[in-house]
């Protein structure tokens, strides 16, 4: 190589250095649009465009087809779209080729072995049926007399794939991070909100002797709060690792503190509502004896005597 074809080289590696630094970069948080198809015949296997799953046949109401949020160099997407995403900009849109390694896996002959059929319960003794034994995930090839032959490869191990994406935004606001995030753990998104707070905290100080005092003083500090529905809490990705992913929101978006609100509607409320709403009613000795006699009538079997309580309250 000659001495200007070098320094030409130079060069353009670092125009495209200095491009890469300009655009988006490792720790961004973007939101995209994507779709994800098999080299080999096409196939629609993911994607954030309804339209799209509609006219693939894989369309579910259950499913929430909008761009999703994911940080740049963090292993949310492939290594290959990762290395694309960075310098681009809003609007830029491409296409990545994934090979079956960097995908999910070349197929593994060996993975396909042959297990009792009693494993499996009666109604997944037919091919087809996903299952798990023994911690892994699988698929039934055939059922023979009591053995069953069982596909551990994810269905995808051994394709290429297609990736196209859509860079929809860059995202700024904290809040929409936290529920970026929470979507990729989760595959849901619950209400939350971030709040910074003013609190009290013990700090200890030095005087000018080296003698050490507690002192109190107030500090801010950020928390979000994150509400629990049932749907979440019955959450396995939750369940299992709640606090990894309270740990990730904290470092990620400088939180102090990550708080999981329980929330109760009014289905719940039977006999602790109807106490609830007495003790909150008591305002003396009079009020509390019309209570006890308009449901004394109703307790014939127990020995209770509403002046006979009135009166140990009073004396107390």
């Amino acid at each position: 190589m000659s001495e200007n074809e070098a320094d030409a080289e130079a060069d353009a590696a670092n125009e495209a250095e200095a491009e890469t630094e300009s655009g988006i970069q490792d720790g961004d948080f973007v939101r995209i649009d994507y779709d994800v198809r098999t080299v080999s015949d096409d196939r629609v296997v993911d994607t954030t465009r309804k339209d799209v799953a509609e006219e693939a046949g894989i369309d579910d109401d259950e499913y929430d087809f909008s761009p999703r949020i994911i940080v740049v160099g963090e292993g949310h997407v492939f290594p290959g779209v990762d290395d694309a995403l960075l310098g681009g900009e809003v609007g830029d849109e491409g296409t990545v080729e994934i090979d079956a390694v960097d995908g999910f896996g070349e197929y593994e002959q060996d993975q396909v072995r042959t297990v009792s059929a009693n494993k499996l319960d009666e109604e997944d003794r037919r091919p087809g049926a996903q299952v798990q034994i023994d911690g892994e995930q699988g698929y039934v090839e055939t059922v023979i007399g009591g053995r069953a032959r069982v596909d551990f490869n994810h269905p995808l191990a051994g394709e290429d794939l297609e990736y196209e994406y859509e860079i929809v935004d860059v995202v700024d606001d904290d809040e929409e991070k936290a529920a970026g995030l929470l979507g990729m753990y989760l595959q849901m998104e619950p209400e939350l909100r971030i709040e910074t707070e003013t609190v009290e905290e013990e700090v200890t100080v030095e005087d000018d002797e080296g003698e050490e005092t507690t002192e109190t003083e107030e500090v801010e500090q950020r928390s979000l709060y994150i509400e629990a529905t049932q749907q979440m809490q019955m959450n396995q990705q939750w369940m299992f690792q709640k606090q990894q992913v309270a740990q990730d929101l904290m470092d990620r978006l400088d939180l102090d503190r990550v708080v999981v609100e329980e929330v109760f509607d009014g289905s719940a409320g039977g006999m602790m509502g109807g106490m609830g709403g007495m003790m909150g009613g008591m305002g003396g000795a009079e009020e509390l004896e019309e209570e006890l006699e308009d449901i004394e009538g109703d307790l014939e079997d127990a020995d209770v005597d509403a002046e006979e309580i009135v009166d140990e309250l009073e004396d107390e």
